[in-house]
């Protein structure tokens, strides 16, 4: 592997003195074996030599400018004096562009810089450069970094250092890494500034790699850092998922005395959050002496991203407690916890903090509460959270779009598509994704083929295996197995696990036994031990009367040592997490359940229920099969009933996927209590209401 740095590879990591030794050692066999030393070189050209590779290809003559829209005033113009080609400099000009860009307007100064290319004789001094150059950073404008680094070499313009290390973050800035990696190395003289920029730039850029080698390269040099520096190669570290180089870092931090700084700090959290080591970040977090917002934030995703919902929410109300100033990104945080966790209560209250803090109206926040409300049962408060946001960007428009789709409002969902183009807004693949899924959940057969096919014929946009996936499902539901293998077959890609899994839900709906045990082998072999596929087919051979082929599959799993789990199921009362395992007698109100749940089966068995025994669980412990009317899902259901008003709906979480006879009983419940209910099981939402489901009987 050719690296960028490979000139320096005289010196070892551990022949590196400083006042922190850095013996690197890259966990990945590519990184290893890689040292670097960085001596001074001798160089060839100077600043005003260097071009720009991508501004030799591109630029094109500036056309004559239009008459000026600015009253300038500037004096008599004589730019060259008389037999001796000496530059003379235009203040008027010069300092036009400058006031313009005291006051951010851009544009405008760009605009004005067009009568120096256009002479292309001016004298350009450094402040009005170090301007022009503020003003492309300003407008993250290639053309214009182009235009003003290229007026700057032909004027044969000697920047200074300050000037040199701006002219390199502008190239940075506007993303031009490998022009930016060029001047660098052409540099005649770097200093602390210099590597910092370019570090930070490879850093943001995703390059962590050559950001790692840059860093061990500027360190032989200065063998010093400050608080952003180590903070950025921290994130290197966190982006690669290199722990133990995190852990080198820190300690070099430690022993700088920059244990302490807030900026080192919060990157640690986060480094260490990512790298999947929670116990060091709540132990940097203890360790803080100021605990910021941005810290509080980061320890409470970090808990939230490795599926500590419950720890997330105890920080945010110890953050809350201790009077630290909240912001837009902590009560996203707590909403996706929120949603993951099925709390209103929780989410009514960080809506409400949301408000009173004053980002009633910000984009992001306002987007995880549309996302929220429409994936638990709320569409109509979702739609007025949506209406009332002043700017909506595409996640927003995403996020309601799925929302009526998980709830079955297929024709609204599209609607929604609908609007979004009208209003100008284009549709990325995430959004095909949603209105393909909310056709697919509604059955909307032509709508759905209609906007697949236009996403390459009108928004050239790829479809990925996820919107084939969909296609499948939509094929499946109809009852066309055959179109959908067919689609499989034909697709542009080597087909993928859930496109082989949609088939295999189609092929168990509609019971071919042929067509399913092909899709089954299909994902054993790209999923050997995942049990839930074997399941699956079980199920088909169970439904079909197969005893001798359900056999197998049972012996298959008891080979593999697969073991069925028992299905949990969640329900939040008054901000408290309870669960419920199928015949579970460990509750305190155990009693009133079971008899409340006696009662909901006899109404129910009024209406025609009759329970199911030849569907075993999708993936859970065979001996709940015994206890159909116990199921988790059924004891939740009697608590919550018990435990709330009759006007409120219910919003539980399951584990598994819900079994056939609990999702029958459920509809029949919501008849006999004239009560919601929604549920998230492993395969997606159900919206229960009046005697249906949001999925149409079809997950």
């Amino acid at each position: 592997m050719e690296l960028p740095l490979s000139r320096y590879q005289n010196v070892s990591l551990d022949q590196i003195q400083c006042t922190c030794r850095f013996p690197f050692s890259f966990p990945d066999p590519e990184l290893s074996g890689y040292c670097f030393s960085f001596s001074r070189r001798k160089w060839r050209h100077p600043f005003s030599r260097v071009k720009c590779s991508s501004a030799e290809q591109e630029l094109r003559p500036r056309p004559k400018p239009k008459p000026s829209r600015f009253s300038v005033g500037w004096p008599e113009q004589t730019v060259l004096e008389a037999g001796t080609g000496t530059r003379k400099r235009n203040p008027g000009i010069c300092s036009q562009i400058e006031k313009l860009v005291l006051h951010k307007r851009y544009p405008e100064a760009l605009e004005l810089f067009e009568i120096l290319e256009y002479e292309g004789r001016f004298e350009v001094g450094s402040s009005t450069y170090d301007a022009l150059v503020s003003a492309c950073i300003g407008l993250r404008s290639v053309r214009a970094v182009k235009r003003v680094f290229n007026y700057m070499v032909s004027t044969g313009f000697e920047p200074e250092s300050y000037l040199r290390n701006r002219v390199l973050l502008m190239h940075v800035k506007c993303g031009m890494m490998i022009d930016a990696r060029k001047m660098f190395d052409e540099m005649p003289e770097r200093d602390f500034v210099s590597w910092t920029t370019m570090i930070a730039g490879l850093v943001d850029s995703g390059d962590y790699v050559e950001a790692l080698q840059l860093f061990l390269a500027m360190w032989e040099e200065y063998s010093d850092g400050e608080s952003r520096l180590f903070a950025t190669v921290i994130r290197a570290s966190a982006g690669l998922g290199l722990v133990s180089v995190g852990r080198q870092l820190h300690s070099c931090a430690l022993k700088m005395g920059l244990g302490e700084d807030i900026f080192v700090s919060c990157t640690l959290i986060d480094m260490y959050s990512k790298c999947g080591s929670i116990e060091d970040a709540q132990f940097v977090f203890d360790e803080m002496p100021k605990k910021t917002t941005v810290g509080w934030n980061s320890i409470i995703a970090g808990y939230a991203l490795h599926g500590y919902s419950e720890e997330a929410l105890c920080m945010y109300y110890q953050m809350r407690d201790a009077g630290v100033k909240m912001d837009h990104f902590t009560f996203s945080i707590i909403l996706r916890i929120c949603t993951r966790l099925a709390s209103i209560a929780h989410a009514k209250e960080a809506h409400a903090g949301l408000i009173r803090h004053g980002f009633g109206l910000d984009i992001v926040a306002s987007t995880t509460l549309v996302d929220f409300y429409s994936k638990w049962g709320r569409v109509e408060d979702a739609r007025r959270v949506f209406d009332r946001m002043p700017e909506k960007n595409v996640i927003s428009w995403n996020a309601l779009i799925a929302g009526y789709g998980n709830h079955g409002c297929g024709e609204e969902a599209v609607e929604v598509f609908e609007l979004m183009i009208r209003e100008g807004m284009k549709p990325n693949h995430v959004t095909f994704l949603a209105v393909l899924s909310a056709c697919s959940y509604s059955g909307l057969s032509e709508l759905g083929w209609e906007i697949f096919q236009s996403m390459t014929r009108e928004y050239n946009t790829k479809p990925r295996p996820m919107h084939y996936t969909c296609m499948i499902e939509l094929l499946g539901r109809e009852g066309s197995l055959d179109e959908a293998f067919a689609l499989i077959r034909s697709a542009p890609f080597k087909p993928t696990v859930n496109m082989w899994a949609a088939l295999l839900t189609a092929c168990r709906v509609h019971q071919n036994f042929e067509l399913g045990r092909f899709a089954a082998e299909k994902l054993y072999g790209m999923e050997p031990e995942k049990l839930s596929n074997y399941i699956v087919l079980l199920n088909i051979y169970n439904s079909s009367g197969k005893t001798k082929e359900a056999a197998e599959v049972v012996h298959t799993l008891k080979r593999k040592g697969l073991k069925m789990l028992l299905a949990c199921t969640w329900i939040e009362i008054n901000k408290q997490s309870h669960a419920f395992l199928s015949g579970d007698k460990s509750h305190a109100q155990t009693e009133e359940i079971y008899q409340k749940l006696e009662t909901l089966m006899l109404e129910i068995s009024k209406r025609g229920y009759v329970p199911e025994d030849k569907h075993m669980l999708p993936d859970v412990d065979e001996r709940e099969a015994q206890l159909p009317f116990y199921h988790s899902e059924k004891l939740a259901i009697a608590f919550g009933l018990i435990n709330t008003p009759e006007w409120m709906p219910l919003q539980m979480v399951q584990s598994h996927r819900i079994c056939n006879d609990c999702h029958n009983a459920i509809k029949l419940i919501t008849l006999a209590t004239r009560r919601e209910i929604v549920f998230r099981d492993a395969s997606r939402f159900h919206h229960f209401k009046d005697g249906s489901c949001s999925c149409g009987d079809y997950w």
